[in-house]
């Protein structure tokens, strides 16, 4: 999948006159009817199930919340699987509206920026549930990298409060197996299986604390796909599963480098230190003396690196970068090409011969848009604000996850410090 992109000069850009608001429709149902004959069309290699827990506890015809996880493209099949016929619309990240905004919107899609506040959203997602139409939403936010959840924003019960409709969450298992982020977007022969559970009822959501409703979500999205896999026995025989698993796992635990790491095949080699493991069929990671057997704990890991450089004021990236530019629907504009440093104090991207100059701190939001092969341009890191998102694409052997983790660590160490006013 692709991206309508146009080149045009940075000035230019950002003196295009933004989209006005439009309420988010009803969706259509004779185009909810297609993407149900797709869905089953592309689910049926997955021999796709799901089992209800609680569900009668719903009215068939009372509008809902549906919360699920994001694992990877055929997420949106499978909620049409579940939930057809019922009326729902889907919050979906601003770029997938791009060359296509009417269709999105017949579609009963809410455009959001991601990690970006958006007071606006919560104002649609109540105009769509007042008129009797559920509404899904991805409430990561981006797609797990190493098939565990990815964190959930704080005090998400204080939505559920102002919405104040039953809560449905939706996990799947296989759907990140079959597809993972990192693996090039080549499919796996896998099963694919969903748990969709009534999380909470109205009564419950007025009876329940914020603090408890969290409790609740955070115990909801609590998975590991690997572990999935390996205790289910669920044998992924690919001779490409490992290809770009050095993605996720680009710091060699053994050398201690950087970037050196390749996934290829069926193995993960630091071309530094000669160092090679083996992705087995159900998994787990094999190699003599090896560091680590589980994935997760190899990404976990590098959190924990990321952040004692951060405690130690050694973590710094500046990387060169090619910039888009995402102010509308009609195009992601590219604008050149600049640079782009992360840092304790947050972002900074300048170029553009100097025109472009864009900071963000480390509090704007408490994770990272962070993506691989991203509509098969590159892999790239996005920040911005309401006005405009900067898709930074960089030009070098830069691992975009390890900027994803300290983005979330950084938020986690700023918020927790208290701020020292003068007296």
């Amino acid at each position: 999948m692709k991206i309508k992109t146009k080149r045009l000069p940075y000035e230019a850009v950002m003196a295009l006159p933004r989209p006005k608001h439009r309420n988010p429709l009803r969706p259509l149902f004779l185009l909810q009817l297609v993407i149900r004959v797709l869905a089953i069309i592309d689910l049926l290699p997955t021999k796709f199930t799901y089992q209800t827990h609680g569900m009668e506890r719903i009215g068939k015809k009372e509008p809902c919340l549906i919360l699920m996880n994001h694992s990877s493209f055929i997420d949106l099949k499978i909620a049409s699987r579940i939930f057809f016929p019922k009326r729902y619309g889907i919050v979906c990240t601003s770029d997938g509206f791009v060359g296509k905004n009417w269709l999105m919107q017949l579609l009963g899609c809410i455009p959001t920026q991601k990690f970006v506040s958006d007071v606006t959203l919560v104002r649609d997602m109540e105009y769509l549930l007042k008129k009797g139409v559920s509404v899904l939403m991805y409430p990561e936010a981006s797609y797990s990298f190493d098939g565990t959840a990815t964190p959930l924003p704080r005090k998400m019960g204080v939505l559920l409060k102002k919405l104040n409709v039953p809560v449905v969450t939706v996990i799947t298992q296989g759907a990140f197996a079959r597809d993972p982020l990192y693996n090039c977007l080549q499919k796996r022969k896998v099963q694919v299986r969903a748990d969709v559970t009534c999380l909470a009822t109205a009564e419950d959501i007025q009876n329940l604390s914020v603090a408890e409703l969290d409790a609740k979500l955070d115990a909801a999205f609590d998975f590991d796909n690997f572990r999935y896999q390996q205790e289910n026995s669920i044998v992924i025989n690919e001779s490409f599963r490992a290809d770009g698993l050095h993605r996720i796992l680009y710091h060699c635990p053994h050398c201690h480098t950087e970037g050196h790491t390749e996934g290829k095949g069926i193995t993960l080699t630091c071309h530094h230190c000669g160092k090679v493991y083996t992705l087995t069929e159900l998994g787990s990671l094999q190699a003599e003396d090896a560091a680590f057997i589980h994935i997760p704990d190899w990404y976990t890991w590098q959190r924990q690196q990321v952040r004692r450089e951060l405690e130690e004021g050694t973590y710094r990236l500046e990387t060169e970068v090619d910039i888009g530019i995402l102010v509308n629907t009609k195009a992601l504009y590219l604008v050149g090409s600049g640079t782009l440093v992360h840092d304790s104090d947050g972002f900074r991207l300048t170029g553009c011969d100097g025109k472009l100059d864009y900071s963000q701190g480390p509090l704007a939001c408490y994770g990272l848009y962070a993506d691989y092969y991203w509509y098969e341009i590159g892999d790239v890191i996005c920040i911005g604000n309401r006005d405009a998102l900067y898709y930074c694409f960089p030009k070098g052997n830069t691992p975009v996850a390890k900027t994803r983790l300290a983005a979330e660590e950084l938020y986690k160490m700023k918020k927790r410090r208290p701020v020292l006013t003068p007296v």
